[in-house]
């Protein structure tokens, strides 16, 4: 039996990418309604924010089953960071500039780096 090593060549481990990237997008649904709660004040975005927020730890708990903890937890920091501010720009939260996009661009990047590049098991060392 092989073993899945987290690289775009095997595709064994891909639903635990997906629940990855689903997570990362509840990342920035509870980071937007925690903005919207008013320091928890307002009950609708309370609610989603705590909802959301507990979805997307979860998520990211069974995604780090395959998907090696700190690959997994860039990628769904970067995700949820880039959707978050992509967000705020398109609703009017936050203002939009190119120099911006293209940071928010870099993020998105660097997390489609970490998912295509082979993972590598560590080598221990001999004494």
């Amino acid at each position: 039996m092989t073993e899945n090593t987290g690289n775009i060549k095997n595709t064994g481990n891909g639903i635990y990418w997906i629940i990855l990237l689903a997570s990362a997008l509840l990342e920035a649904v509870w980071a937007t309604a925690l903005g919207l709660s008013n320091g928890f004040t307002q009950l609708t975005p309370t609610v989603v924010f705590a909802i959301t927020a507990v979805l997307s730890m979860l998520g990211l708990g069974i995604a780090v089953k395959r998907i090696p903890l700190g690959t997994a937890y860039a990628v769904w920091v970067g995700i949820g960071a880039a959707l978050t501010v992509g967000w705020a720009m398109l609703t009017g939260v936050e203002s939009a500039s190119p120099l911006k996009l293209l940071f928010i661009a870099g993020i998105v990047g660097c997390a489609a780096g970490l998912k295509v590049l082979p993972a590598e098991k560590p080598v221990a060392k001999a004494e």
